[in-house]
């Protein structure tokens, strides 16, 4: 089939490549000059099955409360008179129960670690570099009730397969010795050796890259304003995608299926057709600092639980990221924020880098109220989802990639997820027994 692919950041690249390595003739289209220039540029670089506890779980809506009107807040949220961020918001706190948090968990874990095993495979089969490191994650606490609270949380991970180990401070300073001036303050951590690190822009511009090397065709600069459909019922497709060319000509590109990957703008795409996806921009923050002293800057991909804040070492470089700020489609910096992540920095490693010329960015994530994302079939017969994945983009994108190009091709994807529009049977089973090869 012919298939045209709306997004370039991880996961409409990574469906690109799987879409072609199925047999397709694939084209993407981004409005930007390259892959991976929006929500995949600068992010906080982990590969975190680990990190699968939702933003929605019940400590979450006493959490939100305290942190109302505080600029440098890990989430802030401003009210503004639309209606998606209201609707968003109640769906949101309907996610807090436990038994929706435990399942959406189960959710969650199961696509990471099948994405994770993916990148594996897909790592050794193309051969690109993006400054990985397979040191694990490192979750530190600095507050013994969060400490306390993260057990079960990392108990069911333990029980879905993923080996997320609740460790004591001096663990904590055996596995990452660059956190030992804050030794008296940690509490505890959890441990994920599986887990790993990556410059997530440098991997999807690689398999970018690759794509284009095996006949993916990608047109940048190139702006999708609708989708065009026909028919009603059981017999409704989609026939066309309204772009505006680089040289500001309107064009009506036809192919056999369409994806949907455009993050955050997705919504704004789909709501016209009827689809109403629950899909809410949260924007985050990252800083990159050159390491001045490397025996000083950590070695192992750390989450800083106390200002939710993850760091990742990238060669010569540190990148810290995090905090959400839930303000409509605005990118622009707040000063507050960025100067809460270098402070932060600072505080932890004092001496590694340089932190008198940080690159700051911000990225709009697409946030479903539970963090699970939109994967699979629409109610038209040839558009496909694959959209919505928070802030687990990263981690998720290979895999999402993967099952997409399946549910495409008519074949049942190997994990065991609730994919949208099909059919879903509960298992205590993350992965059916097929070898996870890219």
């Amino acid at each position: 089939m012919k298939v045209i692919v709306l997004g370039s950041g991880i996961i409409g690249t990574a469906s690109a490549w799987f879409l072609n390595k199925s047999g397709h003739d694939v084209t993407v289209i981004d409005r930007q000059p390259g892959a991976a220039q929006e929500t995949s540029f600068a992010n906080g670089c982990q590969i975190s099955v680990s990190h699968a506890e939702p933003w929605a779980n019940p400590a979450a809506p006493m959490k939100v409360l305290k942190w109302l009107g505080k600029e440098d807040a890990p989430l802030l949220y401003r009210f503004r008179p639309e209606w998606l961020q209201w609707k968003w918001a109640l769906n949101f706190l309907r996610e807090c129960t436990p038994g929706r948090t435990n399942e959406n968990i189960r959710q969650i874990v199961a696509i990471c670690e099948y994405s994770r095993q993916t990148l594996v495979g897909l790592r050794a089969e193309t051969g690109i570099q993006y400054d990985n490191l397979n040191r694990g994650i490192l979750h530190f606490y600095t507050d013994q009730k969060e400490f306390d609270d993260s057990l079960p949380a990392a108990k069911l991970m333990r029980d879905l397969g993923c080996p997320r180990d609740s460790i004591s401070t001096d663990e904590v300073i055996r596995i990452e010795p660059a956190l030992a001036r804050i030794r008296d303050k940690i509490v505890g951590g959890d441990f994920t050796a599986n887990d790993e690190s990556g410059d997530v822009y440098k991997f999807t511009s690689g398999l970018a890259q690759k794509s284009a090397e095996a006949g993916v065709n990608f047109k940048f600069n190139t702006t999708v304003t609708r989708l065009i459909t026909e028919g009603a019922g059981a017999s409704a497709k989609i026939t066309g995608v309204e772009v505006i060319t680089p040289e500001g000509r309107h064009e009506v590109l036809h192919a056999d299926a369409y994806v949907l990957a455009m993050g955050s703008f997705s919504t704004a795409l789909a709501k016209p057709l009827g689809i109403d996806l629950m899909i809410y921009p949260g924007k985050g923050y990252s800083a990159t600092y050159t390491v001045t002293d490397p025996s000083a800057a950590p070695s192992v991909s750390l989450t800083d639980d106390g200002y939710k804040l993850v760091v990742s070492r990238l060669g010569d470089r540190l990148r810290v990221a995090g905090t959400c700020e839930l303000n409509g489609y605005t990118r622009e910096l707040n000063t507050a924020r960025c100067e809460a992540i270098t402070r932060r920095t600072r505080e932890l490693f004092p001496d590694a880098c340089d932190y008198d010329n940080p690159t700051y960015w911000t990225g709009l994530r697409p946030l479903t109220p539970s963090n699970v994302p939109y994967i699979g079939k629409t109610k038209f017969s040839n558009l496909f989802l694959n959209t919505g994945h928070g802030t687990l983009g990263w981690t998720m994108g290979c895999g999402s990639g993967r099952a997409l190009a399946d549910i495409v091709s008519g074949r049942q994807p190997e994990v065991n997820f609730r994919f949208t529009g099909m059919p879903y049977r509960p298992s205590d089973r993350i992965i059916t027994p097929q070898s996870i090869t890219a």
